[in-house]
């Protein structure tokens, strides 16, 4: 590209990134927006490092460098953001119901709103790998295959339904402490490791574990997360609590499941990821000034609010983009990388080289689904995905407003 092609992009992105900023409301707590892209780009880039599919013949099968590799198990602290998205939520939910009840709109009107904005993308997945599926086993692919791809693809799922529980629980998790659905997934911890307790009793924990961050997120709206003191003991006391789990309760060190594990600390969730948890909240916290100060730059703005303008379409469709990646791959051959065992160093650094190609794939299935998440309005629709929130509201909740 020529330099003056050069100059010609980085004045359209300019310009494009002033029209985003001048459409942003000025009272908007831009923290909150970063903080959900970083979520979702954690949870995106984590499984594009972690979940690998060897090619065994004519069988896909998940794998992962941690099953060979343990000591890359940091990896997965850095990109287990769940927590920080249900921080997100929880802080949003709570001021959307309460900006609700001030403009007299009824508890099933809100809720009807939000969870309409959240599973309506969901459609599109489901129909496309339903007749995926389909297609597949009629073509005579291994039904161990197919199962592998349709489990991978709806994996994300789960964690929408976890979500629209603890949405539709907003009003009487608004004023709850944190303390007490901690203090149940201790119990049940305590039940199932230290007493010999029924497995199941772990599912209590999917509710649960999760709720600890939504939580937060509500003592967040109520002004009780603002100083940064708050931030500093939930990173500590998460940090330490998660060290000592892991160092002498045999807690696993990966914050993620691993194929073969004989425990994980994510299906179901265990006390060591909601320890864990409570640490990337609190530094979370203690990043929101650092965020507000980062954003106030048009460029990283434009890019903060367009990953949240298609946030559930970039979580519902990475594993989509890294299986058709790995699918069109085979055409080549096996490639190292994306088809062989991930068992060595040199994998890890040939699978950073297709994360370029597994993003490009996400932008044409972005191109294709983005209208599912805009609820199938056309162009003149404005998004209610992005909301406006102000920083340090204690008593009133600031009223939506759309970007």
């Amino acid at each position: 590209m020529t330099d003056i092609g050069v100059r010609a992009v980085r004045q359209g992105v300019r310009r494009g990134a002033d029209r985003i900023g001048a459409a942003t409301p000025p009272g908007r707590d831009r923290a909150v927006d970063a903080l959900r892209a970083a979520a979702v780009l954690g949870v995106v880039l984590g499984h594009w490092l972690v979940t690998a599919l060897v090619s065994d013949g004519r069988t896909l099968r998940t794998a992962s460098p941690l099953q060979h590799m343990p000591w890359l198990a940091p990896i997965s602290w850095m990109f287990q953001t769940l927590a920080v998205f249900f921080l997100v939520g929880g802080h949003v939910a709570t001021r959307g119901h309460a900006s609700a009840r001030a403009r007299g709109v009824p508890y099933h009107q809100w809720l009807t709103g939000r969870l309409t904005r959240l599973f309506k993308p969901v459609a599109a997945v489901l129909g496309l790998w339903t007749v995926a599926g389909l297609a597949l086993l009629l073509s005579g692919t291994e039904f161990g295959t197919v199962r592998t791809l349709v489990k991978l693809a709806l994996a994300p799922l789960w964690f929408l339904v976890v979500f629209a529980g603890l949405t539709a629980a907003t009003p009487l998790l608004a004023r709850l402490s944190p303390l007490w659905p901690l203090a149940v997934v201790l119990h049940v911890d305590l039940l199932r490791f230290g007493l010999g307790g029924p497995a199941w009793l772990g599912w209590v924990n999917v509710a649960a574990a999760w709720m600890v961050p939504y939580t937060l997120g509500a003592a967040w709206t109520r002004g009780e997360l603002e100083r940064r003191r708050a931030g500093w003991i939930l990173l500590g006391a998460g940090a330490a609590a998660t060290a000592a789990l892991v160092a002498w309760a045999g807690y696993p060190a990966s914050m993620v499941g691993v194929p073969g594990g004989g425990m994980s600390n994510l299906d179901p969730p265990t006390l060591a990821v909601v320890t864990f948890g409570l640490a990337q909240c609190g530094l979370a916290l203690l990043l929101r000034e650092r965020l507000r100060h980062a954003t106030r730059r048009p460029v990283v703005w434009a890019a903060v609010a367009l990953v949240n303008l298609s946030a559930m379409t970039v979580f519902l469709w990475h594993q989509t983009a890294l299986m058709a990646t790995t699918a069109t791959g085979l055409l080549a051959g096996r490639l190292p990388g994306l088809h062989t065992p991930p068992d060595g160093f040199g994998w890890v650094g040939v699978r950073l080289l297709w994360l370029p190609v597994f993003a490009l794939a996400l932008a044409v299935c972005w191109a294709a689904f983005r209208s599912f998440e805009r609820g199938g309005g056309g162009r003149g629709r404005r998004s209610r995905v992005v909301r406006s929130h102000r920083p340090s509201d204690r008593g009133t909740a600031a009223k939506a407003r759309h970007v």
